[in-house]
């Protein structure tokens, strides 16, 4: 049976992306040498947040996913970050190839939202491989990748900040309601305000002085 080693070498942002794009490097070897036609090639990424310490103001930030400190080492469970697949070409001996990997700054999202509270360090990935192997062995053969097969990376925060810089500088995402956009739309057109933001700003400020009487 062909056996594949599979192991995550870097990431980097994808600078021209249609939406934000993390590029995973993957280094791929057929243990015996044999010729690989083809791999159809997926994979899981999982976050594993128990394999990392954190400073106080990131544990501030995480209280919306794992609850009270005192609580997270029953709550620190893995997350899911995404789901992806790509198609490598024949190779014999080790080959490299990069895993575009689709990401999103909703904070709704579990995986944003973690990587959003983090200041720095790196995050704990699994990621975990499956698919069909091409080759010729005795013939034309199509094999499953066992479910076994995985490999551990830790990606620096940097990287991820660097790709949200990349593709929304300077800015964020909020996803509300209907109901409660269509209320926000109308306080906007009523005051005439010239932006989303200086909506948010009024009301945190006009919210502050009820809060200060």
């Amino acid at each position: 049976m062909t056996d594949l080693e599979i192991s995550c070498t870097g990431v980097r942002p994808e600078p021209y992306g249609a939406g934000p794009t993390l590029l995973f490097g993957l280094r791929i070897e057929e243990s015996d040498h044999r010729p690989v036609h083809a791999v159809a090639l997926r994979c899981q990424i999982r976050i594993e947040p128990a394999r990392r310490t954190y400073e106080p103001e990131e544990v501030d930030m995480l209280a919306d996913l794992f609850g009270e400190p005192g609580r997270w080492d029953t709550t620190l469970k893995p997350l899911q970050f995404a789901h992806a697949s790509i198609t490598v070409p024949g190779f014999t001996g080790p080959t490299e190839v990069e895993l575009p990997v689709p990401c999103t700054y909703d904070t709704e999202v579990a995986s944003a939202s973690y990587f959003r509270a983090l200041t720095q360090g790196e995050i704990p990935l699994l990621l975990l491989y499956s698919g069909t192997v091409f080759t010729s062995d005795g013939g034309f053969r199509a094999e499953p990748i066992p479910w076994h097969k995985e490999s551990a990376y830790r990606m620096p925060v940097r990287v991820w900040r660097q790709l949200i810089d990349t593709y929304f500088p300077g800015t964020g995402w909020i996803r509300v309601r209907n109901d409660c956009l269509e209320a926000l739309r109308h306080y906007r057109s009523e005051r005439a305000l010239p932006s989303w933001e200086q909506v948010v700003t009024e009301l945190l400020a006009a919210a502050d002085g009820q809060g200060s009487r």
